[in-house]
C-alpha cells in the first residue's frame, strides 16, 4: 500500500528567504532595542553651521548700519552747504598779493532773516533799516605749522574805506556790503582774503537752540534793555535768545567795543564745541537740526568752497579748546574823537601791523604778540 504526502512542500529557495526575512527582523529588532526605539540623530555639523550663517548675517545687518550712519553724516552736512546763500565779497580792483596759508573773514550782521515778529520783539533786535555788523573777525590758518588764529577787528575801527574817505570800519559792510567790507579790510590789513563766511542774528539763535543752549560761565551780572538780557554772574546754559543778547551788549560792558568782541570769540568757539559734542552728533535729529539751522543762517562768499568754510570752523574749534589763539587788533586809544564819526577806535599802528605782517607772511605764532592779547578774561564754560 502507497501513502502519499499531499502537503505541499515549500521550496529550499523560499525555506532560504524565510530565515532571512527572520534575520532581518531580529536585526531590526536588535537595533530597535538598542536605540530604545529613538529616531536617527541629526548630522552632527548641521546646528554649527546654522550658528555661523545667523552670525554672518548679524554682522552684515551691524556693517549696513555702520555705513548708513557714516552716509548720514557725510549727507547731512553736504546738503545743508548746497542750500547756504552766495553773496558777493571779491572787490574789483587792486587786491594784496596772495600769501602762504589761509586768511577768511567771517562777519555777524545783524540780519533780522528768518526770524518772526515775536523773536524780534523778544530778542531785543529792533528793526533798523539795512544791515551792520556786530562782529568782524580775521581768521588765520597757517600754511607752515603755528596755531589757528582769530582777530577780532573793533566793528568801531576808524579806518580809509575807499570812496568814502575814513570812517568806521562797520560803514563800510552798510555802504557796500560784504564787497566793500572785503576790500577795507585787505586794505587797511595788507592781507588778501581768501573767503568770507557770515552769520545773521536768526541763524545763530536758531545754532544755538538746536543743540540745546550753550554753557557760557557770565562774568558779572549783565542787564542791558538795548540786548534784551538781564544775566546773573555764574555758569549757566544760554538759549538762543540770552545768546543773542550776550554777545550783542556793549552799553553796560565797561570795555565797550573790546569788551563784547571777546565774548562774540568766546561764545562762538563754546557753540562749535558743543556742536561737536557727541550728544550732537550721535542723535540724528538734533546733528541735522543744527545743520539746518547753520545753512539757514549763514551766507558765504561766491568764491568760498566748503573746503574754506572746513577750515574756519577747525580754527574756531582749534581756539575754543584752548589749541589756538583768540587775539584783538591791538589799540591806542578806544574813545578817538573823529571830524566825522563821533568816538572810534583807533589802531596802534606799529603793533597792528607788525600782527598783520606776521599773518601774512605766515609765521608761526604760538604766543599772542604784543597788545593783541583780549583785555578781559575768557569766561567759557567747562
Amino acid at each position: 500500500m502507497y501513502v502519499v504526502d499531499t502537503r505541499k512542500r515549500r521550496s529550499p529557495s523560499a525555506t532560504a528567504g524565510d530565515g532571512d526575512r527572520g534575520d532581518n527582523s531580529a536585526r531590526r529588532g536588535g537595533e530597535g532595542a538598542r536605540g530604545g526605539g529613538a529616531s536617527a540623530p541629526r548630522a552632527p555639523g548641521r546646528t554649527g553651521r546654522n550658528g555661523v550663517r545667523k552670525g554672518r548675517v548679524a554682522l552684515l545687518v551691524a556693517a549696513a548700519l555702520v555705513i548708513a550712519w557714516i552716509i548720514f553724516l557725510i549727507w547731512v552736512p553736504v546738503a545743508a552747504w548746497r542750500a547756504v546763500p552766495r553773496v558777493d565779497n571779491v572787490p574789483d580792483g587792486p587786491r594784496p598779493a596772495d600769501t602762504h596759508g589761509y586768511n577768511y573773514l567771517l562777519v555777524g550782521s545783524d540780519s533780522r532773516e528768518g526770524l518772526t515778529k515775536k523773536q524780534i520783539k523778544e530778542y531785543a533786535t529792533g528793526n533798523a533799516e539795512g544791515t551792520r555788523t556786530d562782529t568782524i573777525m580775521l581768521v588765520h590758518v597757517p600754511g607752515s605749522g603755528g596755531k589757528p588764529v582769530l582777530v577780532s577787528i573793533p566793528r568801531d575801527s576808524y579806518v580809509p574805506i575807499s570812496g568814502h574817505g575814513s570812517n568806521k570800519i562797520n560803514a563800510a559792510f552798510s555802504l557796500g556790503g560784504p564787497k566793500l567790507l572785503t576790500e577795507t579790510v585787505e586794505q587797511a590789513t595788507g592781507i588778501r582774503l581768501d573767503g568770507y563766511v557770515e552769520i545773521g542774528f536768526g541763524g545763530f539763535a536758531s545754532m544755538v537752540d538746536s543743540v540745546g543752549g550753550v554753557r557760557i560761565c557770565v562774568p558779572r551780572d549783565m542787564k542791558d534793555k538795548k540786548a534784551g538780557i538781564d544775566l546773573k554772574k555764574g555758569c549757566q546754559i544760554l538759549n538762543g535768545g540770552d545768546a543773542l543778547g550776550y554777545v550783542r551788549s556793549r552799553y553796560e560792558d565797561p570795555l565797550g567795543d573790546i569788551g563784547r568782541a571777546n565774548r562774540q570769540r568766546e561764545f562762538l568757539g563754546a557753540l562749535l564745541k558743543q556742536a561737536a559734542n557727541p550728544a550732537t552728533v550721535l542723535l540724528p535729529w538734533r546733528y541735522k537740526s543744527f545743520a539746518d539751522a547753520a545753512s539757514r543762517g549763514l551766507a558765504v562768499g561766491e568764491d568760498t568752497s566748503f573746503r574754506d568754510a572746513i577750515r574756519v570752523l577747525q580754527a574756531m574749534r582749534a581756539v575754543s579748546n584752548d589749541q589756538g589763539l583768540s587775539l584783538s587788533v591791538p589799540t591806542s586809544d578806544l574813545a578817538y574823537q573823529t571830524g566825522n564819526a563821533g568816538l572810534a577806535v583807533k589802531w596802534d599802528t606799529e603793533r597792528a601791523n607788525a600782527l598783520f605782517r606776521a599773518l601774512k607772511d605766515d609765521e608761526p605764532l604760538t604766543t599772542a604778540p604784543p597788545g593783541s592779547s583780549p583785555t578781559e578774561p575768557s569766561g567759557a564754560g567747562p
